[in-house]
């Protein structure tokens, strides 16, 4: 886990705002600010390669509930098709297991086809759309309920 307030992660959430609006309205991109993601219950992973460049990163938000939801997954043009994003969930749902979390619930658009797939891929299933995200047509939720750690 990381902070946000390093000049690469920044950017990186930086790159993920730009490529949300350019494919939703404003008030459809849903994204936290660096002070939510150091709030209580955040946990921020970054993925970084040999050289210590940070190529994705995503953020689990612990409800206190036994659930959390992903957010801020963005992986750089330079991490994709690498198994960066694997990567990142990969260590997000080990950190949920870790934290007793046994749901994790998302929310993406209807545009972001790839990151749908990868998230079917992983088990997570379609869900109506809670919190904020209800009658929003730009939003997609999701979720998966975990396997506890053996």
């Amino acid at each position: 886990m990381e902070g946000p307030r390093q000049p690469d992660v920044e950017a990186l959430l930086h790159a993920g705002e730009v490529y949300a609006r350019s494919l939703y309205p404003a008030d459809s991109c849903y994204m936290l600010n660096l002070d939510e993601l150091e709030a209580a219950g955040a946990h921020v992973l970054v993925a970084r390669d040999s050289d210590g460049t940070a190529l994705g990163m995503a953020a689990l938000v612990d409800r206190g509930d036994g659930s959390a939801e992903l957010k801020r997954l963005y992986v750089d043009e330079a991490g994709r098709g690498r198994g960066v994003a694997t990567a990142v969930m990969d260590a997000l749902e080990q950190l949920a297991r870790e934290q007793n979390i046994s749901v994790v619930q998302l929310e993406t658009g209807p545009k972001q086809l790839a990151a749908i797939a990868l998230y079917e891929g992983r088990g997570y299933v379609h869900i109506d759309n809670f919190g904020p995200y209800v009658g929003d047509d730009f939003s997609v939720c999701m979720q998966k309920v975990l396997a506890p750690i053996d």
